[in-house]
C-alpha cells in the first residue's frame, strides 16, 4: 500500500527532528551566560596565542564572536601541575561564570605521565566547580604524525559531564595552512578554534 504524500512528508520531518535532537542531546547543558558575564580561557601557549600576532588568539576571537568578555590566562610553556597551582588565584581575580580549560600540551611535549596530567585536569575542574564556575574542556592533541588528543580528555569530560571540544585542534594541527609550527595554530587556526568553541557554547545553551 502506497503512503499518501502528505503523510510521507510528515514522517520525514519527524525523523529529521529526531535525528537533530539526538545530535544535540549529547552535549551537556550549561547555564545561560548573561551579556555581562565574564569567561576565563585558561591554559598554556595555545590560550596565550603563540604563533599569531597579539590580538589573534582564540580567546580574542571568541570574545568578538560571542559578545561577552573573555579573559585570557595562558602561560606559554606551563605544565599542568603549575596550571593547577595558578588556577585558584586566577578564578578569584577574574570571577568568571565559565572556565574554558585547554591544558596539558606541555606535559605531552615533555613526556610527563598521562595519568598525572589527567589528575591535574580533574583537580582544576573540581576547583572551578567548588566556586560555582561552569567548565568547558578542550582536548589538546599529542604531537605525532597524526596528532590527536589522548583518550583521557574525553573520559574526563564524560566523567564530569562537561561540554567537550576534541576535534578542532586535531584538525587544525593536521593542516599546514592553519598552523605556525608542529604544536601551535596560526591566526587562521585560532579563528577556527574560536568558531568551534562558539558552536559548542551555543549547543550547550550557554549563549
Amino acid at each position: 500500500m502506497k503512503m499518501p504524500q502528505r503523510t510521507l512528508r510528515a514522517c520525514v520531518v519527524l525523523l529529521l527532528a529526531a535525528a537533530l535532537a539526538a545530535c544535540g542531546g549529547n552535549t551537556p547543558r550549561l547555564s545561560s551566560l548573561p551579556a555581562d558575564a565574564a569567561i576565563l580561557a585558561f591554559g598554556d601557549s595555545l590560550t596565550f596565542g603563540t604563533g599569531a600576532q597579539p590580538g589573534a588568539s582564540y580567546p580574542a576571537d571568541l570574545e568578538k564572536l560571542i559578545g561577552r568578555k573573555v579573559w585570557s590566562a595562558g602561560v606559554p610553556g606551563e605544565l599542568s601541575a603549575a596550571g593547577l597551582a595558578r588556577l585558584p588565584a586566577a578564578l578569584d581575580y577574574y570571577r568568571p561564570r565559565l572556565l574554558i580549560l585547554c591544558h596539558g600540551g606541555n606535559d605531552m611535549l615533555r613526556r610527563r605521565n598521562d595519568a598525572q596530567t589527567a589528575e591535574n585536569l580533574r583537580a582544576m575542574i573540581r576547583i572551578a566547580r567548588q566556586r560555582g564556575v561552569d567548565v568547558v574542556l578542550i582536548g589538546v592533541p599529542k604531537p605525532g604524525l597524526l596528532p590527536s588528543p589522548p583518550h583521557f580528555y574525553a573520559e574526563i569530560a564524560k566523567e564530569f559531564g562537561l561540554p567537550y571540544e576534541g576535534a578542532a585542534l586535531k584538525e587544525i594541527l593536521r593542516d599546514n595552512e592553519l598552523k605556525s609550527d608542529i604544536a601551535h595554530p596560526n591566526a587562521r587556526g585560532y579563528a577556527r578554534l574560536a568558531a568551534a568553541v562558539t558552536a559548542l557554547l551555543k549547543k550547550s545553551g550557554a549563549i
